[in-house]
């Protein structure tokens, strides 16, 4: 039996944190995994480069990006927030550069910098790694205020225990944590893709993106406003991946089947329309289909004049104000059935798991059992996309791994 003052329980970006911070004080520490990879997320996030955090430095603006966990979070990143993690992470050697849309990567775009940089910081600070250790039993022992563990190679004992196996997409992920009498918020996915039907139009424009759209879901009463993509499988991109943040349970009801109407320019019906009718007179004699008057792909301009169902080769000094309406109705009002979704691999985050009332978020400690603590996605926390779901693991995992 091995004698260890404080396991972590996964080997992802808030247990790493957690690990090396509680290590870094003194403690004995180590992590045991049940897989055969460490910060396996970490790897392949963003692209492959790791989107580590978010230039957003002020933590009542920052809580306003988590669908999921804003209250709790304010005071944790007053502690350890945005500007502590691009510290933590300069001190360790690495540099993060801020990209247009406010997201934060390594100057070197390649997520092993920031591998590297948690598992050399580990290293150093004398942090044992047992990979393939899945943790089969968790009890406490009150006579000795110690925690037993029981894994697939060895058993530990240990004061302090330290959750961090993230999230999961089905109820029987936390059913261990539920059967120590801990609270848990049923699991459905976040962020991810709308589908449409296979056979839908709009597939055919696969990689067209607006900067500025709005994208509404009128039965849920939400909309959310920015860039949009289509896919292959329907549409994506930040406004749509928003709604699918804040709305996941609402969406999850819905069995990922409702009404999903977009305004492709982001601007008020009449504002677009009064625009149409100033090219009537600015430009009457060019042809609507050579000559788009917003700021958007030919391509889909192109499909909106075809659902619009237009004479072909219409002049824009001939067309009625019908033709103008029926036009405006497609850019301003596009209406679609979502049809299930698609979830990326990458950007994989679960909306549930720890009921957060169950958490003291200065130590990141139950309020149950002593001697345990939660960071990461284990918690019923979540962001959306953009930086903010590492954050909440860097936080939560520093917090947790502090010695009070």
């Amino acid at each position: 039996m091995t004698n260890s003052q404080t396991i972590i329980i996964g080997a992802g970006a808030a247990g790493y944190m957690a690990a090396i911070t509680a290590a870094e004080a003194g403690h004995q520490v180590t992590i045991l995994e049940k897989s055969n990879k460490t910060l396996a997320k970490v790897r392949i996030s963003g692209g492959g480069r790791c989107n580590v955090t978010h230039d957003c430095s002020d933590p009542k603006t920052l809580v306003t990006h988590y669908p999921r966990g804003n209250k709790e979070l304010l005071g944790a990143f007053h502690r350890f927030g945005q500007p502590e993690t691009i510290a933590w992470f300069s001190d360790r050697g690495v540099d993060l550069k801020i990209e247009a849309d406010g997201r934060m990567f390594p100057t070197t775009d390649d997520s092993l910098t920031i591998v590297d940089c948690l598992e050399i910081a580990a290293y150093r600070a004398g942090v044992e790694v047992r990979l393939s250790c899945a943790v089969t039993d968790l009890r406490f022992d009150e006579s000795t205020s110690l925690w037993h563990l029981e894994t697939t190679k060895q058993p530990y004992v240990a004061s302090k225990v330290i959750i961090a196996t993230g999230g999961g997409p089905k109820s029987e992920s936390f059913s261990w944590l539920a059967d120590l009498g801990l609270p848990i918020k049923t699991p459905v996915p976040s962020l991810f893709t709308f589908n449409l039907p296979s056979a839908h139009a709009l597939k055919q424009l696969l990689g067209v993106s607006v900067p500025s759209g709005l994208v509404s879901l009128p039965k849920l009463k939400a909309i959310s406003q920015g860039p949009i993509l289509i896919t292959h499988w329907g549409l994506s991109g930040p406004a749509v991946l928003r709604l699918s943040a804040w709305q996941a349970r609402a969406l999850a009801e819905a069995n990922y089947e409702t009404e999903v109407v977009i305004n492709w320019v982001g601007a008020p019906r009449q504002q677009c329309l009064e625009h149409l009718f100033r090219m009537r007179k600015q430009e009457p004699l060019k042809q609507l289909s050579t000559f788009c008057p917003f700021d958007f792909p030919k391509r889909l301009w192109d499909h909106l004049l075809e659902q619009s169902e237009l004479p072909d080769g219409l002049r824009w000094a001939d067309a009625s104000n019908t033709h103008l309406e029926a036009l405006i109705n497609q850019v301003c009002n596009s209406t679609y059935q979502m049809h299930g979704k698609t979830t990326f691999v990458d950007e994989f985050v679960t909306c549930g798991g720890v009921a957060l009332k169950a958490i003291d978020f200065r130590t990141m400690a139950s309020k149950q059992h002593q001697g345990l603590h939660f960071c990461g996605e284990v918690l019923d926390i979540d962001g959306i996309t953009g930086g903010f779901n590492f954050q909440a693991a860097w936080t939560t995992g520093y917090l947790a791994g502090r010695v009070e």
